[in-house]
């Protein structure tokens, strides 16, 4: 699942719009038996060109604050999409001093603060994109998000049930409310999700992921099931970085500690950097860790 980004400025600012690189065909046919690996994702050439632009844009005296605000920010998203992090963190604290009303640059400064395990900082960062834009409803998922991994499940609650209702069809949504939810209890999490699964799309591959957590598919099913509809190599890759981490998941929480491992490196060797799934495999492998006994 994509993160909340806009490109508008970007785009007008920058005017790199290009056509498409061609993408290689898809196999047919899964390897290693039902388990199909993901060609990890290369680098977008224009993106790495964006950041070179960006670079010589915001040497010039002529921008304003807010221009200046806005190019940090657009920056820090181009950093985040080829996984230098720290650049991104850095051009968002950038954004926030030059434009403190700058609503996604909190955001996303808050996303980074939960893969750190900073999880006041990242409170107070969502807290604050609210503030200022109280329509900006991914602000809602991230801070869920945030509650759920620093152990206030109860409170995560409202934030991941809130942003669900926005689209009552999306199984990502239904699986963040539900991992909220199973948190409090496992029952809590089962009558969740089977309450919601009858408005989900049953056009949306993720839905299966949803009916093996609710014991109406197999693990082998949602495996079998992954190429359909993909049409490219990269399509291909970002679905198995979704469904990497949701398997993870699902063998977390049936205690197979080990195999929620491998799956949870595999959702990270996909480089799908922008993506929430692998935002947070790295500190699901972490949480793994520590609950391990010595």
């Amino acid at each position: 699942m994509r993160r909340n980004v806009s490109l508008t400025f970007f785009l007008l600012f920058v005017g790199l719009l290009g056509g498409c690189a061609q993408t290689p065909e898809v196999s047919q046919k899964p390897e290693m038996g039902n388990l199909l690996l993901a060609e990890p994702a290369p680098v977008n050439p224009r993106s790495e060109m964006a950041i070179a632009r960006y670079n010589q844009i915001l040497t010039s005296t002529a921008l304003s604050e807010d221009d200046k605000a806005e190019l940090h920010f657009q920056r820090g998203m181009l950093y985040d999409s080829v996984g230098l992090s720290g650049l991104a963190q850095f051009d968002y604290n950038q954004a926030i001093q030059l434009k403190p009303d700058l609503a996604e640059a909190y955001n996303s400064l808050g996303i980074h603060f939960i893969q750190q395990s900073e999880f006041i900082q990242a409170y107070d960062a969502f807290d604050s994109t609210l503030e200022i834009n109280p329509d900006y409803h991914f602000a809602f998922l991230n801070r869920g998000i945030a509650l759920y991994y620093g152990g206030r499940a109860e409170l995560a609650i409202k934030d991941l049930d809130t942003f669900a209702k926005e689209d009552i069809s999306d199984p990502f949504r239904a699986l963040w409310a539900y991992f909220a939810n199973y948190e409090v209890s496992a029952e809590q999490g089962e009558s969740f999700l089977a309450g919601v699964r009858p408005a989900l799309n049953n056009d949306h591959w993720a839905t299966s992921i949803v009916d093996m957590y609710l014991g109406l598919k197999s693990e082998n099913d949602v495996l079998n099931s992954l190429l359909n509809g993909v049409k490219s190599q990269r399509g291909l890759t970002d679905r198995l970085c979704e469904a990497y981490f949701y398997l993870g998941k699902y063998h977390q929480q049936r205690g197979n500690s080990g195999i929620a491992s491998n799956y949870f490196k595999l959702a990270l060797s996909t480089n799908v950097y922008d993506y929430v799934e692998h935002r947070y495999a790295r500190l699901e492998l972490y949480r793994l860790r520590q609950r391990a006994p010595e």
